[in-house]
């Protein structure tokens, strides 16, 4: 369940704050963190966002005010939400959501470069086909 860089924390609590737009989620090595829904959509672990392989990922834009319209649990490791635009396909381990929560500057400012260096816009409809996207661990 989880790898060895960040140990066997799985989560303790974890609360969608809708007005917000994040996800706070309380580990059992007494970590928090409030995870932006932005951030998760688009580093979703998703094929759609990642591909199926190098290269093939995908810069999400138009997602800064997606919202979370549920969360399943998945197994014993994992969760599964839904966002307002209808993705629903990713599956977030705990070990994603703890890298989510530790690396969101990096993920982030990754992110706003990865959106110049494709000259689009954050709040742009998504476009037909672009390049890039976060880096999973």
């Amino acid at each position: 369940m989880a790898d060895s860089q960040l140990g066997a924390a799985v989560p303790q609590d974890i609360t969608v704050h809708s007005h917000s737009r994040v996800l706070e989620v309380s580990f059992s090595d007494g970590t928090a963190f409030r995870i932006p829904f932005e951030l998760m959509r688009v580093c979703s672990p998703s094929a759609e966002v990642q591909g199926h392989g190098p290269g093939q990922e995908t810069v999400q834009t138009g997602k800064r005010d997606v919202e979370v319209t549920a969360i399943e649990p998945v197994g014993n490791y994992a969760v599964q939400p839904t966002f307002s635009d209808g993705h629903n396909t990713g599956i977030f381990t705990w070990d994603y959501l703890y890298f989510l929560g530790s690396q969101q500057e990096k993920l982030l400012a990754d992110y706003e470069a990865q959106l110049k260096a494709a000259g689009v816009d954050r709040d742009a409809p998504m476009p037909a086909k672009a390049g890039g996207s976060c880096a999973t661990h």
